[in-house]
């Protein structure tokens, strides 16, 4: 049985950052276009499936209060959408479609600086005529401080989302993630502790393109890379690649194949350095890719773009004045252009990397690019929280078995149709795409007995699974 899932792929295809840039990925080739907004940093975008713009967003720094603004289509301030929380960083910020809603998307905020906390807005573009209002704006979901650092990836069922931010409350947080499930029942948060303990501030998250691998850096010096479940919400296997206070990382991204990963670090030199991440010791392949000694502190942001190739952003300075806002002389190569990785998949040079090799059209870039997750990343198809998708919808085997009763209160009784080959599963999932029971298929019986006083109330999904493949897959309603 051959399944076929068709996804959107253009909702991140427009691009707004530093000093009124932006690139249009709708062609084969990419084009500059001018926007409206003026960051040195924390910027985020979003377009319709087919690539039309719809908002976008950016914080602005040296400035009192919330300074994040979000913009129209048409590159105005959208109707009440300034005096969002932010206060220009960089990473401070991530737009998530909601999931029951195609018209509403929530803006997330993380106050770093002041107004601590992690904070929503949420932003109806059924209102004005198509061009958007702020429906609600800077809800607090936690008071913690937080890192200069916020992910975000599709769950694996293909329609909510997992949103990632960390704390600075304390030493004892410095390794705790917070996760945040975003479906429509609302917004539910669990708290990881994983990873090394290290006192930092400003940082990046990246997920790899199937979501399955996750990279966090600390401007200050740590590189750490962790697996995550798309449905479970659950990162294992942290592995530590650096832990120095000796390091300026200010951007750091993962190739489209999820095994290479690079950094760029600003100081009197900034390099851009690839890492191999199949290696048994990653920091040994540690090559860099190139170093600038001109202008000071150069290297910015790093960013996967839809044409699967990596954006390098540069900031210039004459190292005198302030560099944000630009005065209106600084027009330089650096500020001008954003470096390309062509092939980032490959190790070593075959990377083909191309120093200022996209122009800008006049505009400017600082250090910030656009912290815009896949939005078009589809569902874990065939896994046991591929619940949702068309895909499995269609190929659900419901006649597989029967389910009685349901609702149910403290057991149900699972009926197989026919008898199944040993090896097979019963799988209970809850919500969340957390799997709480497994039972062991009998290839001598087609009846099963499912004790379910221990499962709280609720909604859940009972499966049949043989390896990686979904059998058959009904809901059930617990009662109590």
């Amino acid at each position: 049985i051959i399944s076929f899932s068709c996804f959107a792929q253009k909702r991140n295809n427009v691009w707004c950052f530093g000093d009124s840039s932006g690139i249009d990925f709708n062609q084969s080739v990419p084009v500059p276009i001018a926007t409206s907004l003026d960051t040195r940093g924390s910027c985020v975008s979003i377009s319709d499936s087919v690539g039309n713009m719809l908002f976008y967003a950016n914080t602005r720094a040296t400035l009192s209060g919330n300074t994040t603004r979000v913009w129209s289509r048409n590159n105005q301030i959208m109707q009440n959408g300034d005096s969002v929380v932010g206060r220009g960083w960089y990473n401070e910020l991530v737009i998530v479609p909601m999931p029951d809603n195609p018209n509403r998307y929530y803006l997330f905020s993380v106050g770093v600086t002041s107004f601590y906390g992690f904070y929503y807005s949420i932003i109806d573009m059924s209102l004005n005529s198509g061009l958007g209002i702020v429906v609600q704006k800077n809800i607090q979901l936690n008071p913690y401080k937080a890192w200069d650092a916020l992910g975000a990836v599709k769950h694996g069922n293909g329609r909510d989302w997992w949103v990632i931010t960390k704390d600075y409350e304390s030493m004892n947080s410095q390794d705790s993630l917070h996760v945040y499930l975003i479906n429509p029942s609302g917004i539910q948060e669990s708290i990881q502790r994983i990873g090394v303990s290290f006192t930092g501030g400003m940082g990046n998250m990246t997920f790899s393109k199937d979501g399955s691998r996750f990279l966090f850096t600390a401007y200050n010096g740590l590189i750490e890379t962790m697996d995550f479940n798309r449905c479970t919400g659950i990162f294992s296997n942290a592995n530590v690649i650096l832990n120095s206070y000796n390091y300026r990382i200010t951007g750091s991204t993962l190739s489209p194949n999820g095994n290479v990963a690079y950094y760029s670090n600003a100081d009197a030199i900034s390099d851009l350095v690839q890492l191999d991440l199949t290696a048994s010791n990653v920091w040994a392949t540690r090559d860099t890719i190139i170093s600038l000694s001109h202008p000071f502190e150069t290297g910015g942001s790093l960013r996967l773009a839809p044409d699967n190739k990596i954006y390098w952003s540069c900031a210039w300075t004459n190292q005198i004045n302030f560099n944000y806002p630009y005065q209106d002389t600084m027009y330089h190569t650096e500020n001008m252009n954003l470096s390309m990785i062509n092939n980032p998949d490959v190790v070593g040079s075959g990377c083909n990397f191309s120093l200022y090799s996209f122009n800008l059209g006049g505009k400017r870039c600082y250090w910030g690019l656009p912290n815009n997750p896949d939005y078009d990343l589809g569902p874990v198809v065939g896994s046991v929280c591929d619940s949702l998708s068309s895909a499995v919808n269609e190929i659900k085997f419901e006649n597989v078995f029967d389910l009685f009763p349901n609702p149910a209160c403290d057991h149900f009784t699972l009926s197989l149709t026919a008898p199944l080959n040993s090896g097979s599963l019963i799988v209970i999932i809850d919500q969340l795409g957390k799997i709480i029971r497994r039972v062991n298929i009998n290839s001598n019986s087609t009846s099963y007995e499912i004790n379910t006083a221990d499962i709280m109330q609720g909604i859940y999904f009972v499966s049949i699974q043989n390896g990686q493949r979904i059998l058959g897959t009904q809901k059930i309603v617990i009662i109590r």
